[in-house]
């Protein structure tokens, strides 16, 4: 067969060149309406939340029980954590301060100030979006698959009430007093490991802490930041678990994807509230 020919108006590189255009614009549309898409659903779901509000009696008992599963589930592994953040920083702030150029009390204002204001919150929030992400992703993304929730809304409940509501409140009241206990823990470390190494005394510690603390607002730094957290934590996987799809490779699928995004988000999170509340 004899080869095409082309005019002097065409190209055996112009047909390729046409079709990658039309694939690219095809992407594009097609994530844009996924997007889209995802921004509706996402709304409908806070408004249905914040309407199911009202229904106290139905995700109140559920949310106790939810809470007791976190807290009590989620203690051991922030401790340790925690404790090993603070351990590494007071370590590493030692090695920074060798030769005598900067007093060893700075140590403490190191650790103590890293700890509040970063390593508790971000740390904290990242261990939790794997470990509570993904149970409520898979969790969710179960009942969705196994008609559980459409079970739910032939009887006329609302999956919101009964399901997401209790496992987004306990989240939000656990979190925060977890990366309190975070915080105190990875100063306690923090100390221990200094003393260790930098021979500094409790005195010495405490002074350089409260040399460079400044007063309670990094404690409501470290507050705010928790409870932003909290919500990236519990929200973004109740969502991606709730509208899963296609079986068990759906709900592996989505436990991945929770855990990601809610870890995305909560660096995001992390820089933007950096920027506001800091004012830098």
């Amino acid at each position: 067969m004899w080869p095409p020919r082309y005019t002097h108006h065409e190209s055996p590189s112009v047909r390729p060149s046409v079709a990658a255009a039309i694939d690219l614009r095809r992407h594009v549309g097609r994530g844009f309406l996924r997007a889209t898409s995802h921004v509706g659903r996402f709304t409908a779901l806070v408004v249905e939340l914040f309407r199911g509000l009202a229904e106290w009696r139905i995700w109140f008992p559920r949310t106790i029980e939810q809470a007791t599963n976190i807290g009590y589930g989620s203690l051991l592994i922030v401790l340790l954590i925690a404790g090993f953040a603070g351990a590494v920083t007071a370590l590493q702030s030692g090695y920074q301060l060798e030769g005598g150029f900067v007093p060893v009390y700075y140590a403490g204002g190191v650790v103590a100030s890293g700890v509040i204001l970063e390593l508790g919150p971000v740390l904290t929030a990242l261990i939790l979006a794997g470990r509570i992400g993904a149970r409520y992703a898979a969790e969710l993304g179960t009942m969705r698959v196994t008609e559980q929730i459409d079970a739910l809304e032939s009887l006329g409940r609302s999956p919101v009430t009964h399901l997401l509501l209790p496992r987004i409140i306990s989240g939000i009241i656990v979190i925060p007093a977890l990366v309190m206990i975070a915080n105190a823990m990875g100063i306690a470390s923090g100390y221990f490991a200094s003393a260790t190494t930098l021979d500094l005394t409790w005195s010495d510690f405490t002074y350089g802490a409260r040399f460079f603390f400044k007063g309670p607002f990094d404690l409501w730094y470290s507050l705010i930041k928790a409870y932003f957290f909290s919500l990236a934590v519990t929200v973004i996987p109740c969502y991606i678990g709730y509208n899963t799809k296609q079986g068990a490779e759906g709900v592996g699928r989505a436990t991945t994807t929770a855990v990601v995004a809610a870890s995305i988000t909560i660096l995001l999170l992390d820089t933007t509230l950096a920027k506001v509340l800091l004012g830098q």
